[in-house]
């Protein structure tokens, strides 16, 4: 599996690491993606559409963090944290998928035309996901929170903490 081949070589250079749960850290990330979400409708209210993409995206990303912070992993790769989304708690990571490919298209290159309804759309993608996300996490249960650790430990071979 080309995926896990991935996860194990960040693992091996320390880009993924287990951790004790963080509630701080958490909430830390909750409030950035809170924060990038206002920013990104504020610069769609003054025709800063490049911007706005980015930082819905990093609205999502940062929600995405903190459900893995909860569980007590740590992702300094946004790919990685991606697949885990899909991997260790089964969401679909299609529309963050898409949310990086647009941030990374409007964010390099300058061969591309956005509309406001585009970046409106975005800005929808971004809340839904991350009221998927924070309806997922708020019921999680400490047995629940101990299952996807060590389905983590399990598919990464990580010695428990």
């Amino acid at each position: 599996m080309k995926e896990l081949d991935f996860l194990n070589r960040l693992k091996k250079e320390k880009k993924i690491r287990l951790l004790e749960s963080n509630s701080e850290l958490k909430n830390s990330y909750l409030e950035k993606s809170k924060s990038n979400l206002i920013a990104a409708k504020i610069l769609l209210a003054n025709n800063r559409f490049e911007e706005s993409v980015s930082l819905s995206y990093y609205s999502m990303y940062h929600s995405l963090s903190a459900l893995l912070y909860l569980v007590g992993i740590k992702s300094e790769n946004h790919s990685a944290s991606i697949i885990i989304l899909k991997e260790i708690f089964s969401i679909d990571n299609s529309k963050l998928l898409f949310a990086k490919k647009e941030r990374v298209d409007k964010q390099y290159y300058t061969s591309f035309f956005i509309s406001k309804e585009d970046v409106k759309e975005m800005i929808t993608i971004a809340e839904n996901f991350n009221n998927l996300i924070l309806e997922f996490f708020s019921n999680l249960k400490t047995e629940q929170i101990k299952f996807y650790r060590n389905k983590f430990i399990s598919l990464l071979k990580f010695k428990k903490i």
